[in-house]
């Protein structure tokens, strides 16, 4: 029995259904009135209205395993990342969590698995990342939030009163002119030349991975060097160029079904780490480089060089600018450059047959 100010909370539970009912206190003293056998006589209105015996209804919380029985069917046609969802839950959520009637859940079992995540190590023997130990909080806030939409679950979110882990997501991560080469390299003497054409498409073309796992032969054109993007991250497709570099490493791809980089039994693809942590150490990159520091180092080259923001932003698929403004300060050596071109772009030219002479 959970007692509060002005009243106290009972709960049973009938057939594996948690069931709580909040039963009126004495608001002076805080302590609830007395009512001999009182959950009993609770669990006793609750199998009553089972049979709609009398008219009333005993307040029915479900748990977070079946709020999560209803969400999952809901997020595999709403949410392209369902699985990482799923996952998460299994590993992280449902042992803690998921036989606890949803009002049951507070502030303080989420902040003790804040710290035991902090504390523990995931499968690489490496501490959780703040941005997994988010994920969980996350997971747990829209499950919240649908469960009220829907109209099965009234009281309040335990997240809300949870500080969210700080995590840094503007990591910027480029290779250095000899690491790329060395990547190059490697890749050039790769056994298996599916992923070393991956990786090397990834280089020269700052495509997400999702996005390359989706990619078919008809997304393809190489005539007008234009390569179509079905359902971005941003959202809508769209058809983008690219460089001759990256069109060539398509055209030594052997065309074994309708995906360019096909998985098992020419299906689409669903993973890369594998492949790419071999590649990886092979090339000795620094084993915090990730695949997609591929199209971070696509992006900043192209920064550096010289390239518009706006034009970045458009190869790169950002659904805004704030997104590419993070490559922002890599215009420096670029703006610097400019303006020694423009000494040279603005100084008075000869004349022929004579010389300016230059001003006193």
């Amino acid at each position: 029995m959970l007692q509060m100010r002005g009243s106290f909370r009972a709960r049973q539970e009938v057939q594996g259904m948690c069931i709580s009912q909040r039963q009126p206190g004495n608001p002076g003293s805080g302590q609830p009135h007395h009512r001999p056998g009182s959950e009993s006589a609770i669990k006793g209105d609750m199998v009553r209205d089972e049979f709609d015996i009398n008219q009333h209804r005993a307040n029915r919380v479900p748990t977070l395993n079946n709020l999560w029985n209803m969400y999952l069917p809901w997020a595999k046609e709403h949410k392209k990342s369902w699985r990482t969802d799923k996952c998460y839950y299994g590993k992280h959520l449902e042992s803690r969590f998921g036989n606890k009637p949803l009002d049951s859940i507070t502030p303080f079992d989420i902040e003790k698995m804040k710290l035991e995540l902090k504390k523990g190590l995931n499968m690489h023997g490496k501490p959780f990342s703040a941005q997994t130990i988010k994920h969980q909080i996350v997971i747990l806030r829209r499950l919240y939030n649908l469960a009220r939409k829907w109209g099965i679950y009234d009281g309040k979110s335990p997240t809300a009163a949870v500080q969210m882990p700080k995590v840094d997501n503007k990591r910027t991560e480029f290779l250095t002119d000899e690491q790329a080469e060395s990547l190059l390299d490697t890749l050039e003497k790769w056994p298996c030349k599916n992923s070393a054409a991956f990786v090397k498409f990834a280089m020269y073309t700052g495509f997400r991975r999702g996005e390359m796992f989706k990619l078919t032969w008809e997304d393809v054109d190489f005539h007008r060097g234009m390569i179509r993007l079905r359902d971005p991250k941003g959202g809508k497709s769209q058809t983008v160029p690219v460089s001759n570099e990256a069109l060539d490493v398509l055209r030594h791809i052997e065309t074994s079904s309708q995906f360019v980089f096909p998985g098992l039994g020419g299906n689409q693809r669903i993973d890369f780490k594998g492949p790419w942590l071999k590649i990886r150490k092979a090339a000795g990159l620094p084993d915090d480089f990730r695949l997609h520091g591929l199209r971070h180092h696509f992006a900043s080259a192209l920064v550096s060089s010289g390239v518009d923001l706006a034009v970045v932003k458009e190869l790169l698929t950002h659904k805004d600018m704030a997104t590419t403004q993070r490559y922002a300060h890599l215009r420096t050596d670029a703006v610097k450059r400019a303006a020694l071109k423009s000494g040279e772009l603005l100084k008075p030219k000869q004349k022929s047959g004579r010389v300016m002479k230059e001003a006193k």
